[in-house]
Parts: C-alpha cells; sequence; structure tokens
C-alpha cells in the first residue's frame, strides 16, 4: 500500500525510492510558526466511518513530536489521496469516490480549489489505492496507474486536462485484481512500477510477479514478468545499479495463513538496462532472515534495505485473522539486508511496527508510516533516527507532501 521525484546520482548511491507525490488542506492550531518555513500537507482516512470520509491536514510539524487535529481540515468524500510535486505549493486531491482530480493552491497558509479534470472519458470510475498511483514527470506532464482498466492516463497538471493514455492490456488476469505498488523508482528516464495480483473473491495472491518500465521522454511502455514470486510491491536499489523486487507484507501474511497454497515471499533482481528479471537470481524472504513470516523491502542506507519479519510473541496470529489484519498490524520487526551479500541482520533499535511501510521526504528525514490498532491513528517516525516518532493524525495516511 505504499511519490515519484527524479533521482540524482547521489540519491542512488544512497539506495532511495523516488516515491509518488502527495496531499493537502487547510488547517488550524498546526499552522503556528515560521510563515516562510516548510508546511506540509498530510491526507488521512477514517476507514472506520459510514460513510468513509478523509481529511487533508495542513501542518508545519511534521518533524515534530504532534498529534494532529482534523478542525478546520477539507473534508473528502471516500477514501482519499493528495498528490503533487513537493514545495511547488500544489496539492492534487483525488478519491475512490469519482473520477476527478481537484487542484488545490496554497494562498497563505490554506489551500485553495483552482481546478478540477476528469479522467472518466477514459472508463476511469476510481482514484483510490495508494500515492504512487500518481507520479509527476514534470509540472506539465504526469501520469496515473489505473490497475482496474489496466492502463496509464497522461494528464497535464498545469493545464488540468488529459493529453493521452498507455494501455497496458498485458497486465489483465481473469478474475484477479490488478494492484500498482505503493512505490515507484525513478531513473535513467524511466519510471519503474512494481506490480502484484491478488483473486477477485477470496484470500490469495497470485503467483506472478511484473515491473511496469515507462520511457518518460516517449511514453512508451514494457512489461516484464516472472512466475517465481508473488505481490511484488516493494523495490529498493542496489549498489549495483540493479533495482531489487519483494514481495510487500500482504503477501507475506497470506503465506502464513495458507501456507504452501500460496506463493513463498521472495527477492527478485531487475536490470533496469535490459527491462528484465534476472532468470538466476531468486531468494526466499524467509531464507534470508532465518526463517518465519518475513515481507516488505525499505531503502536503507547505501547498498541496504530494511526486511519486516512478523513478531507473534507481539502480534499472536488468531484463526480466521484476515491477512490484511496481519499486513497493517503492529509485530514487525526490522532486519537490514545488505544487498551486496544478502545477509540480514536484526535491527533492535527500531521497534516492532505494522508492516506495511510507505515513505515521505519532509524537509530533513525520511518518514515511515506506522499504523496504529484498528486503523485507528497513524505516527510518522525517522527513518534514519532508528525510528523517532514524530507526528500522529487520526486514521490511516497514506498521503504527504512538502507544500513549501
Amino acid at each position: 500500500m505504499k511519490n515519484v521525484v527524479k533521482i540524482t546520482s547521489a540519491q542512488l548511491s544512497a539506495g532511495m525510492l523516488a516515491l509518488a507525490l502527495f496531499t493537502g488542506c487547510a488547517d488550524s492550531e498546526e499552522q503556528k510558526g515560521d510563515e516562510n518555513g516548510p508546511l506540509y500537507a498530510i491526507t488521512t482516512q477514517l476507514l472506520t466511518g459510514d460513510p468513509v470520509d478523509s481529511y487533508v491536514i495542513v501542518t508545519d510539524q511534521a518533524e515534530q513530536t504532534a498529534s494532529l487535529s482534523l478542525d478546520n481540515a477539507i473534508r473528502v468524500s471516500g477514501r482519499a489521496l493528495g498528490v503533487g510535486i513537493p514545495r511547488s505549493g500544489a496539492l492534487y486531491v483525488v478519491s475512490d469516490d469519482s473520477a476527478t482530480v481537484t487542484r488545490y493552491t496554497l494562498d497563505g497558509p490554506k489551500l485553495e480549489p483552482t481546478g478540477t479534470v476528469s479522467f472518466a472519458s477514459l472508463g476511469v470510475k476510481s482514484l483510490g489505492e495508494y500515492q504512487a498511483n500518481f507520479q509527476f514527470v514534470s509540472e506539465t506532464k504526469a501520469y496515473f496507474f489505473d490497475g482496474a482498466t489496466a492502463q496509464v492516463v497522461i494528464w497535464n497538471p498545469e493545464q488540468m486536462t488529459v493529453t493521452g493514455n498507455i494501455p497496458l492490456d498485458a497486465l489483465a488476469i481473469p478474475d484477479a485484481v490488478l494492484a500498482f505498488s505503493g512505490a515507484a523508482v525513478r531513473l535513467d528516464g524511466q519510471l519503474l512500477m512494481p506490480v502484484g495480483w491478488r483473486p477477485v473473491s477470496g484470500v490469495g495472491i497470485t503467483p506472478k510477479a511484473g515491473v511496469v518500465s515507462i520511457d518518460t521522454a516517449t511514453d512508451e511502455a514494457t512489461i516484464a514478468t516472472d512466475e517465481r514470486c508473488g505481490y511484488t510491491h516493494d523495490a529498493a536499489i542496489g549498489s549495483d545499479g540493479k533495482v531489487y523486487i519483494a514481495t510487500e507484507a500482504y503477501g507475506a501474511a497470506v503465506r502464513r495463513l495458507m501456507g504452501e497454497e500460496a506463493p513463498a515471499p521472495c527477492l527478485l533482481k531487475f536490470d533496469p538496462q535490459t527491462r528484465a528479471f534476472d532468470p538466476d537470481f531468486h531468494r526466499t524472504l524467509e531464507e534470508l532472515v532465518g526463517g518465519g513470516t518475513a515481507g516488505t523491502l525499505v531503502p536503507g542506507p547505501p547498498g541496504t534495505a530494511y526486511v519486516r519479519v512478523l513478531d507473534e510473541t507481539i502480534a499472536p496470529v488468531l484463526e480466521g485473522t484476515h491477512p490484511r489484519t496481519i499486513a497493517s498490524g503492529t509485530g514487525w520487526q526490522w532486519w537490514e539486508l545488505s544487498l551486496d551479500t544478502l545477509t540480514a541482520t536484526p535491527k533492535a533499535s527500531f521497534p516492532a511496527t505494522s508492516g506495511s511501510v510507505f515513505l515521505f521526504e519532509s524537509e530533513n528525514h525520511t518518514l515511515y508510516t506506522e499504523f496504529g490498532a484498528g486503523a485507528a491513528s497513524t505516527t510518522l517516525r525517522v527513518l534514519e533516527d532508528d525510528g523517532k516518532p514524530t507526528v500522529t493524525t487520526q486514521g490511516l495516511s497514506f498521503s504527504f507532501v512538502q507544500l513549501r
């Protein structure tokens, strides 16, 4: 369930993912501080409500310990996301209730609506899922990856117009839901989007991995698939320049519940030059961590990534538990994986958190999400400071953007 900015060579060597881009709103008390200092937008979804509503909060406290109020936040019907280019002062708010994108522009400490565009003409009905479904190439060109219609919508954020699309018919599998990754990688003029599938009904994952590679200059798409893995939604760049693709926590939770009926969570290697998976490289995540339920790959320091391992002494798996509950619940320990030697060691300094992780860039830090029990809250933690907690919001927050 894990914004993409162009990765510089320095960022590549740091092994950082370029993630999709994010959120906005008008808030209240949280905006006290430097009038010209950093300002952030966080969108949070109160999934326990009926109907479901989301709220866009503007705050200057993303790097501080604080609890954000929903007072004066922008309320959006449905599961909403905010996407955009960091520090641009513009936020594009979408919802799974419609195919309409609403642009908000920062006016002082508030966001004001300044335009809309609909993707309905291309058959799109919903704009939910993850922030990474929206990828911004420039101020005048962006992509929206739509799993329901197996296509990429090309649109102009400045003019608020649809300019084309990229069909991805080869990704459509009968009786399976196509789900694009919560993270994407940008390098060398390419946008790499991992892909996973799950059955339309019931619990399970499809034994198939995929990566869509798009040439951002020509909009030409290349599709690579692999039958040795499933629900590959995570990626990290190795010091060898290859992209390591891994099964997300949801796929690991399915394996925990279904045993060998589900594909084993694994690590694959993708070559961005050939745009293909390495046929000679395959490791199960279980073997890398010495056994247990393992999933998710979070980019770490140069040449490393973090794997999440479920600790059932903290979070026992009860009969009848849904795998989504396991994946988003607490009890996942952090292990640091060397992508050079493929050795993994427990990272005891990190607190156990939820299995699904999304990365956000604030002014000075890389932040990751920790979802509270019962989808009641989200706390952002500092990746480079052993998970030091910062701001907390009500509900589940999948969107974050630095507005200025």
